[in-house]
């Protein structure tokens, strides 16, 4: 079921939010890839959240006076019937939530009320005040069950800290391992609104957890990371909540990091060979005791890195080269394959260490056109714990590990970024010095597949709306960029977006007018004894458009492409751009009929693969105009606004 439709079902017949009751919630902190709010309040707080563990369900509300109140009844009756795993499911409900067994009673929900957990139920109903059914709950929704938790931690943070609420309130030893945590932050009272669709996940909560701490402790007694081990690194995208970089180069690039997901603990390195190294013996032993959690467990490390046992075993800790199995505390492999993924996912959510290595710039340079942040084997892995390997190469060189103060993340720069271009500010430090690293993010955090991952989908929401209020940045020969300006980020966020949209219009928010919504057939040469062949269609895509392209079904999966513009060069690293850095768009023939848009509009060509025997080839293309064009002995004339956009997007710029 997709997320959307989850949420439809969730709040169908649900009225205004009425959190004006004699309870105060809490505020609830989202990661991962699974979570996602139903619920935010009037200062974007997430109220009530969902997310699935395992095969089955969770539904978390920020206080249990939530599960006990009626009018919150329609609410709970869907809700309730999305968690069972079958319509005749049996819902136990916890004996301190007697006044939730009533409501669910008057729905005719069968429900079997002062319940105990027990295999026999499909959804059972619970506060987040016992830990001591923790790992029954957890092994309970993983197999298939559904679970209505509620709860809020902002009186246990009174007692025992805020900055423990994360790892050690009993609610978040469940509801963590799905990626929803209780914090300590109360929330004002209200009447909230009903979205008419999910709700946009915050980019950063504070959650008090101090990840500093994790950060000293794994860096402590290291002066120097010595990463000269015999490869060449990759660089790393740090964009979860939870994780945080621990060595990064004069260019803000991350190199080594970690994060909490889950009840567990995960560190990257950049490279396989910084697993074994000698030189980085004092940061790996602290990495491994960090992982353990004190637990003093076995550590189990993949035969393609046994060099690591003897490095471990110098220092008395107890390791062996094996496989993932149920009986370690600290898992060592390379980021090389996913075959274990879930696997990991699980180890490492319900409490595990995960330590990885690996680059992927190689993988990156034998898959061109491939995003490795979305399709190399160890990001599958990593992504939901908020880290990524990057395509680029990093620098073997010695680092200097993250000191006290504040450093670069992804999500900390771009909502000092949003705020202050929303605010039409001056940016300031330490933004100002950030940006080229933000750009450079952007540009990979938006090629992670969105499409029905609401964690993701929020981010690109976001930025959206950014680029909406700001508009997009002039940029051309009289009006250029400079690489390290907010106006070079904006641009990057645009052709990024667009790249990720088959309707780019809500970027550029121009009418159509002058657009021919006639389709238009030409004929192609589809043979090409020779290298890969551009073939113009005549026809010119205005920006922000969509052009719709039909082939025959003879043509589909024979390797042609479809580009928008004839600029393939990637100004990206230029100091100062006359034009945006990608301008072009480009798409498989995968289907007969497929839409393409372009941010900045072009030419529209068929590009024809080498050695293709294909003959003639008719497109349809609905949704674009004839290009300007010359013949000896007469002019065509087009009206001004084609010609400078053909001017713009198909003469080259200096």
């Amino acid at each position: 079921m997709k997320p959307s439709a989850v949420y439809e079902l969730l709040v169908d017949s649900v009225g205004p939010w009425d959190f004006t009751g004699g309870f105060v919630p809490c505020e609830l902190l989202l990661v991962g890839e699974d979570a996602y709010p139903v619920l935010l309040s009037a200062k974007k707080q997430v109220l009530i959240a969902v997310s699935q563990y395992g095969k089955g369900r969770m539904v978390v509300v920020s206080h249990e006076g939530i599960l006990k109140d009626s009018k919150f009844s329609q609410f709970l009756r869907n809700a309730v019937e999305w968690l069972k795993p079958c319509p005749e499911a049996l819902v136990g409900v916890h004996s301190r939530l007697d006044s939730l067994s009533q409501v669910l009673l008057k729905a005719g929900t069968k429900v079997q009320a002062g319940a105990e957990l027990s295999p026999s139920l499909g959804v059972y109903c619970v506060d987040a005040y016992d830990s001591s059914k923790a790992k029954d709950l957890v092994g309970f929704v993983k197999g298939g069950g559904g679970l209505l938790i509620g709860g809020q931690a902002w009186h246990w943070a009174s007692q025992h800290g805020k900055e423990k609420v994360l790892f050690e309130f009993p609610g978040n030893q469940v509801t963590s391992v799905a990626g929803v945590y209780f914090t300590g932050n109360a929330v004002e009272k209200g009447i909230f609104k009903v979205a008419k669709k999910i709700p946009k996940i915050p980019l950063v909560v504070p959650h008090q957890a101090n990840l500093s701490l994790d950060a000293e402790f794994l860096l402590r007694d290291v002066l120097e990371l010595d990463l000269m081990t015999g490869g060449i690194p990759s660089t790393l995208l740090v964009h979860g909540v939870l994780s945080f970089p621990l060595c990064l180069d004069s260019s803000h690039c991350c190199l080594l990091a970690a994060a909490h997901y889950g009840r567990g603990r995960v560190v990257v390195a950049t490279h396989e060979s910084h697993l074994f190294s000698p030189k980085l013996a004092r940061f790996l032993l602290n990495a491994v005791c960090w992982l353990d959690a004190g637990r003093k467990g076995l550590v189990g490390v993949d035969p393609s890195l046994k060099k690591m046992c003897g490095l471990l075993s110098l220092e008395g800790v107890k390791s062996q080269v094996s496989q993932l199995t149920g009986d370690l505390s600290v898992y060592c492999c390379s980021s090389y394959s996913d075959r274990e993924a879930e696997r990991i996912h699980a180890f490492v959510a319900e409490g595990g260490g995960l330590l990885v290595g690996g680059q992927a710039w190689y993988w990156a340079s034998q898959n061109c056109g491939k995003a490795a942040v979305a399709e190399y084997p160890g990001n599958k892995i990593l992504n939901r714990f908020g880290l990524s390997i990057l395509g680029q190469s990093g620098q073997a060189a010695k680092h200097r590990p993250v000191g006290p103060g504040e450093h670069y993340h992804f999500r900390k720069a771009l909502l000092l970024f949003s705020t202050q271009v929303n605010k039409c500010e001056e940016l300031t430090e330490p933004l100002k010095d950030w940006l080229q690293c933000l750009a450079r993010d952007c540009a990979a955090f938006l090629r992670i597949p969105a499409h029905d991952c609401p964690a993701y989908a929020s981010l690109h929401r976001i930025l959206t709306k950014v680029l909406q209020r700001s508009g997009i940045p002039q940029v051309s020969r009289h009006c250029p960029v400079k690489r390290n300006s907010k106006e070079a980020v904006l641009l990057c966020m645009a052709t990024e977006l667009s790249l990720t949209m088959t309707d780019s219009a809500a970027l550029v928010q121009k009418c159509a007018t002058g657009v021919c919504a006639l389709p238009v057939t030409v004929e192609i040469d589809g043979t090409n004894p020779g290298k890969t062949a551009w073939r113009s269609t005549g026809l010119y895509l205005p920006e922000g458009h969509t052009a719709v392209i039909t082939c025959p079904c003879l043509v589909v999966g024979a390797g042609l492409k479809v580009q928008i513009g004839c600029h393939t060069d990637d100004l990206s690293n230029a100091k100062e751009m006359k034009r945006a850095p990608v301008v072009i768009r480009t798409c498989d023939v995968a289907c007969q009929k497929q839409s393409i848009s372009c941010l900045w509009g072009g030419l529209i060509y068929i590009i024809v693969p080498a050695k293709s025997v294909l003959g003639k080839v008719p497109i349809t293309v609905e949704g674009a105009v004839r290009a300007p064009f010359f013949k000896l002995g007469m002019f065509v004339y087009l009206r001004a606004f084609f010609l400078r956009a053909a001017h713009r997007c198909c003469c080259p710029c200096d």
